[in-house]
Parts: structure tokens; C-alpha cells; sequence
């Protein structure tokens, strides 16, 4: 049983660090193929089902907050495909740019709302009148990762029309992703793990007996991360410090 899986490195980055920690070391120098072996299921195992190839989908980061992402980034990078961690490393593009929007806040349900002018922080016209009610504009840095869900979607449905899989494992609590998932579901199992520490995103879940049947839904926890690291030096390429 040959198991293709399809990562969203930018959703598994950032689901390992809100279920380990920003601040803390220890899983950041992943190794990709060993997290999906500790994923398989048991129902899967004993089928005889085996990774047979790990498709990771990221872009590179700019460094605009931080200087040394970039190069850390490659060497990560790098070490996965000199472990045979990864079997193809598929890029999008990262975008940095200014945009302008008025200023928001969560009300009691968590929702977005505007954020109006209102003591102590008002805004006054020319004359020196209030304005209660006034919106409040921001201009911010616009960080956004474009690509990585159409590289993955593209990679599992490919690899499941040439028959180049009998199952599929998604690592990503991206709803954008519900399609090709379920598409896939039609043809053979498909697993989803959520990397992160909320819940998994409703348009990913699905029945266990639907389609192909043998579908599982799991979290990633803390101790999938830290078990499945890689050596501290692989070959010429050691691990960041802090990571």
C-alpha cells in the first residue's frame, strides 16, 4: 500500500508552534517522512501501507522581520532532501507588502468589528469638534504565502488519476483544501492530520466509510513533533540554534 503525502509547510510550521510553543526548542528541525510513518494508522498498517512519497509545498520567506529566516530556511531545506525526507519540495511565493484597512477589534463572540473613535482615544474635525464614531485607518505589512494549497491540491490529485498511490496522507487544516480531499476520498483513503492546536476546519472533516472508505481524521501532538526529528547534523548542514 503506497501512501503519498502532501504537506502544507506553512500550516505545519505554524500548527507545531502553537502546540509546542513559540519560544521553545526542539521542533522546528522536523523530519517530515518520519512524522508521516508515526501518522499511519493502524487500520493502514495492516495493509502493508508504507510511505512511498512525501510532496511538501512552501514558498520562500522573505526575512523582513526576521533576517536569518531565509537562510535557516534553506538549510532546513536542504537537509530535508539530503535525508530523504522529502521526495519534491514544491514552491509558491511569499509577498510582503503595505496594505490599508480600518482598524478592528473581537466582540464578546470573538467576531470581527469595527473599531470606532470614542474617549479615551477620540478624533477631532477641523474645528475641533469630536467625531464619535470615527474609523480609525491603519496601514500594516501584509504577509501572505500564495500558492502552496494549489501546489498541494495539484500534487494529490495528479498522483491519484496516474494511479502513483493507493492512499494519501494531507498534512493542513486548510479548509481552501476541502475539494481536492474530497475528490480524492472517492478514489482511495485519505488521511488528514491537523497540525495545529485548534480544532480541525469543518469542510476537512468527512465520513470514515464515504468513497473509498478508510478515511481518519487526527491531531499531530507535541510528542509526534519532538520524537520525529532530525539528526543535529545532516551531512554538512547542522541545525539552527534555537530550533
Amino acid at each position: 500500500m503506497r501512501v503519498g503525502v502532501y504537506v502544507d509547510g506553512f500550516n505545519l510550521y505554524f500548527g507545531a508552534r502553537s502546540v509546542c510553543g513559540r519560544g521553545t526548542h526542539g521542533w522546528r528541525w522536523l523530519d517530515v517522512r518520519a512524522l508521516a510513518e508515526r501518522l499511519l494508522s493502524s487500520e493502514w498498517r495492516e495493509d502493508g501501507a508504507s510511505v512511498d512519497r512525501v510532496v511538501y509545498c512552501t514558498a520562500r520567506v522573505s526575512g523582513i522581520e526576521d533576517r536569518s529566516s531565509p537562510a535557516d530556511q534553506d538549510v532546513y531545506l536542504r537537509a530535508l532532501r539530503a535525508h530523504g525526507s522529502v521526495d519534491w519540495i514544491a514552491f509558491g511565493t511569499f509577498v510582503t507588502r503595505v496594505k490599508v484597512a480600518p482598524l478592528a477589534e473581537r466582540d464578546g463572540r470573538g467576531r470581527p468589528q469595527l473599531a470606532r473613535a470614542r474617549w479615551p482615544i477620540q478624533t477631532r474635525d477641523a474645528l475641533g469638534a469630536d467625531m464619535p464614531g470615527a474609523t480609525f485607518m491603519v496601514s500594516y505589512l501584509d504577509r501572505e504565502e500564495k500558492g502552496t494549497d494549489v501546489n498541494l491540491a495539484t500534487h494529490l490529485l495528479l498522483d491519484v488519476l496516474r494511479q502513483k498511490v493507493d492512499a494519501a496522507i494531507v498534512i493542513s487544516n486548510d479548509s481552501d483544501l476541502a475539494l481536492p480531499i474530497r475528490i480524492a476520498r472517492a478514489d482511495l483513503p485519505v488521511g488528514v492530520a491537523n497540525p495545529g492546536a485548534g480544532p480541525l476546519a469543518g469542510r476537512l472533516r468527512g465520513h470514515h466509510l464515504e468513497g473509498a472508505q478508510g478515511h481518519w481524521w487526527r491531531r499531530i501532538e507535541r510528542a509526534d513533533y519532538r520524537a520525529c526529528q532530525l539528526p543535529k547534523c545532516v551531512g554538512a548542514l547542522s541545525r539552527p540554534e534555537g530550533w
